[in-house]
């Protein structure tokens, strides 16, 4: 049984206690308490976002077309960056402690002898939050996979996955085909299918036949043209020319909002309202921590990339830059992710390494990161503690005007958020 239960931090100290290793991860828990909330669904649409990477771009894309169309959104993403609160968004807003009290007390009140995981706490008190705000559409992030993460037991009407890339091997397999099968387990018979990335995943299309969905990718419902210095996309009704490059200006960045604008199209196609609007939106519908530039005494790149294909394209984003004379690498990792895809894309950029132990059991103590990068002839490598140890060593050691980025972690972006004073 939970503590005292007075705080939202106790709530969430409680939650975590909770590992999701001692019970089967399927959705039979988590639907059980679902359907005691009797939780009614919004009166429009529901949108569901899986994928490996370029979920949160994804998200915050939907949310602001959505608002800007006067919609009260209900937006479920994680994991946080600063604060659990940022998690849950109602009308553009991050949900307060009073709504999050009660809805886990909600929860705790029917779910009897049912266990629940942290994250399943948090999906059904989203739910409940949107409910009760009257949110006239769900905009629901993925967490993990698809098939059997907590989200999907709401029933989408348009199912969106942007990537798929190896990334939570212990859980969704060792192969991109098995990953995509699992995220292809977000779709429904009846809903709007939408796949971001070319090519598509064989998984992702059987799934989609067996479902007798028509699924729309790059090239089969939607394009787009990255030309210079300006892009275009067209739908199947819809073309926009003009189209002004996001920072970092990516082609993962442009498949992100391509993939948004055919959702849109396919909703209500109102919501495009030419290319000076979707040019306002994608100016400022960023969520932090993705190529967050901060200039300063030192130039900052904040990235929450941590998987290979993240940093990929973290390398790519970098090169949209002017070129810098010196940077530095500030990295904590997971214990499951891969250095070397770090030390691949980014080694012949970094003229140093520093690294730190990130706060959570599942991290890879910093020195260990050092050990690593030294055997992979890494040369320049400074093992800090903490995110903050490495950060504050980091400005020491960086010349004026040097680039350093941050990366590796959410576990590591927040912490450095707060510390550069942004949140």
């Amino acid at each position: 049984m939970p503590p005292g239960r007075r705080s939202l931090q106790e709530w969430l100290h409680w939650q975590e206690s909770l590992h999701p290793r001692w019970m089967d991860l399927d959705l039979g828990r988590v639907r059980e308490v679902y359907g005691r909330l009797a939780v009614p669904p919004p009166a429009g649409p529901v949108f569901t976002v899986a994928g490996t990477n370029g979920k949160g771009s994804t998200v915050a894309l939907l949310e602001a077309f959505l608002r800007s169309a006067g919609r009260r959104t209900g937006v479920y993403t994680s994991p946080h960056l600063i604060a659990y609160n940022e998690r849950i968004r109602v009308d553009g807003a991050d949900v307060t402690d009073d709504s999050l009290l009660a809805a886990f007390g909600r929860i705790e009140a029917v779910r009897g002898e049912v266990p629940l995981t942290f994250f399943e706490f948090g999906t059904l008190a989203a739910l409940l939050v949107f409910a009760d705000a009257a949110c006239d559409c769900w905009v629901l992030e993925v967490g993990m996979g698809g098939r059997l993460d907590a989200v999907n037991i709401v029933e989408p009407d348009y199912a969106l996955i942007t990537t798929v890339g190896l990334d939570h091997q212990e859980f969704l397999g060792d192969t991109v085909e098995e990953i995509a099968a699992e995220k292809a387990g977000i779709l429904r018979r009846g809903c709007v299918a939408l796949y971001g990335d070319e090519p598509v995943p064989a998984a992702v299309r059987e799934a989609a036949v067996r479902l007798d969905l028509r699924l729309r990718s790059p090239g089969a419902g939607f394009s787009l043209a990255a030309t210079r210095p300006l892009w275009s996309w067209r739908g199947e009704r819809q073309l926009l020319e003009g189209l002004q490059y996001p920072p970092g200006g990516t082609i993962a960045q442009l498949r992100n909002i391509s993939l948004v604008l055919a959702a849109l199209e396919q909703h209500d196609a109102r919501l495009i309202a030419g290319a000076a609007a979707v040019n306002a939106i994608i100016a400022t519908a960023r969520p932090p921590g993705r190529f967050q530039l901060l200039r300063r005494e030192h130039e900052w790149v904040l990235d929450v990339a941590h998987n290979p294909q993240a940093v990929a394209t973290l390398r790519e984003q970098l090169a949209t830059l002017p070129q810098a004379a010196h940077i530095t690498v500030v990295i904590g990792l997971l214990g499951d992710k891969s250095l070397e895809a770090f030390v691949a894309s980014l080694g012949d950029l970094a003229s140093r390494w520093v690294t730190c132990s990130v706060d959570d059991p599942r991290a890879r103590d910093g020195a260990s990161i050092a050990a690593r990068l030294r055997e992979l002839a890494v040369v320049d490598v400074v093992a800090a503690g903490t995110v903050i140890d490495a950060l504050e060593q980091a400005r020491a050691v960086a010349p004026v005007g040097g680039r350093i980025v941050v990366c590796g972690s959410f576990r590591v972006v927040g912490p450095a958020l707060r510390w550069l004073g942004i949140y």
